[in-house]
């Protein structure tokens, strides 16, 4: 069991750092997809993929309560000591996983011509996306269940074994698609065969690097899985619940940051394009505060099961200070050196002056939005994830509102305020819910 003494900063930021690499690898896929089609392939090749990713982040974001509400439940059932409660917890992710990655497979064709006709690709482009689309999405089960892997290790504090399963993931990946695309010449198909592979791959060897883990910690030997409390009715409702409010708040996320870009390309393509630079800045920077809100997930959770006032509180001070201290780093170098950062990205020089002059907004974003990611990962921890869902309607009411009162009136500076707004409202809407969420526990 973890004491309140063993919560230093020293402990959060060694949990932290393999999270923030894990982070990192998968823009890295990415960017080495981009390589191998923009060196073997053609225009064509290139935005087939791009349509393809796209299509297939929306999807998987969609459905990151598999992530989010797995370690949560795990996180309480470490701090209560209940090892039974952890191997059916996986029992009843990867099934959630499983059925939903079946479903969608099953749904592969509504879903693509749904979303073929929101984008817009020329008809050759859509036809070559439409390969990818239907080869990638036999790897839908396997992603998904992999997502309730990666929650459990989260959950019970294992970031090094989760960086471990990110780099075999896309190490592997990267591999095959150059050796598939680039080696053996079959363009997207190659991408797509190669990835699809990797999450089937890294499916098997996430779970036998569990499967130990778990087993080891069974020194009662009863039974792996423990079928009866697995799909007892009760404990599945809970858990559909909680990922059903994760769902709504997530897709509230993704509704509120699809209407900023919306808008940023109202006012012209340039300041679309931007936009579109500065909230890679903002993604990069993301990678180190979710490190913090990942680890305080499972502190949290923790305290929790533990019923232990002391160690919520001491995980919650000191991982926010890191956090804030952090933003604030992040903020200056984006503020100072985000120009660079610019011109590395593009060489379009109306989109880097565009870009230069709004930098400082994305600054603010930044350092404002650190007490969001916190407070999301105290609210995954203590598994409270109505008041999630409760707040995301809270902020993206406030962020329609600002946006209508300050883009009117001050156009595109007005549409980065209501965002800087919004991140804000995020944080305050959810710590409206901390007085009670800490009354909960029992003083230690």
């Amino acid at each position: 069991m973890m004491n309140t003494d063993t919560i230093s900063y020293a402990y959060i930021l060694r949990k932290a750092w393999p999270i923030i690499l894990a982070n990192a690898a998968v823009p890295l896929l990415g960017l080495v997809d981009t390589a191998i089609i923009g060196n073997v392939g053609t225009v064509v090749d290139l935005g087939a993929i791009a349509l393809g990713a796209l299509i297939f982040s929306f999807v998987y974001w969609s459905f990151g309560f598999l992530r989010m509400g797995t370690t949560g439940f795990t996180a309480q059932a470490v701090g209560a000591n209940n090892e039974e409660e952890i191997r059916a917890i996986l029992g009843r992710s990867l099934l959630l996983g499983s059925a939903l990655g079946l479903m969608l497979i099953l749904l592969q064709w509504p879903i693509a011509t749904l979303a073929f006709s929101l984008l817009s690709g020329s008809e050759q482009m859509e036809n070559v996306a439409q390969q990818y689309f239907s080869l990638r999405i036999w790897g839908a089960p396997a992603t998904l269940s992999n997502f309730a892997l990666m929650g459990l290790l989260i959950g019970m504090g294992k970031s090094k074994q989760l960086l471990v399963v990110q780099l075999f993931m896309n190490g592997l990946n990267i591999v095959l698609d150059g050796l598939f695309a680039g080696v053996l010449g079959w363009g997207v198909e190659g991408i797509a065969l190669g990835t699809v592979i990797a999450e089937w791959s890294t499916l098997l060897f996430a779970g036998i690097l569990i499967y130990k883990e778990l087993a080891q910690r069974n020194t009662a030997g009863a039974q792996f899985w423990p079928k009866a409390r697995i799909l007892n009715a009760a404990a599945m409702r809970k858990t559909l619940a909680a990922n059903a409010d994760i769902m709504i708040r997530t897709l509230l996320m993704i509704f509120s940051f699809s209407f900023f870009i919306n808008q940023s390309a109202i006012y012209s393509g340039v300041v679309l394009a931007a936009n579109h630079i500065l909230m890679q800045l903002i993604s990069f920077a993301a990678f180190f505060l979710d490190g913090y809100a990942f680890v305080v997930e499972a502190l949290i959770g923790k305290a929790i099961g533990a019923r232990n006032r002391q160690q919520f509180d001491i995980a919650v001070h000191r991982s926010t200070v890191l956090a804030a201290l952090s933003a604030m780093l992040l903020a200056l170098l984006i503020w100072q050196f985000g120009e660079f950062a610019i011109a590395l990205l593009t060489d379009i020089d109306a989109v880097r002056l565009a870009s230069a002059n709004l930098l400082v907004f994305s600054a603010i974003y930044v350092f404002v939005s650190f007490g969001a990611f916190q407070l999301d990962g105290i609210f995954i921890g203590a598994s409270r994830t109505a008041q999630m869902r409760n707040a995301a309607f809270i902020s993206v009411t406030v962020f329609l509102v600002a946006w209508w009162v300050l883009a009117n009136r001050y156009g595109v500076n007005g549409l980065w305020w209501a965002m800087i707004i919004y991140v804000a409202a995020r944080a305050v809407a959810l710590m409206i819910y901390v007085p009670a969420l800490r009354e909960s526990l029992t003083k230690a």
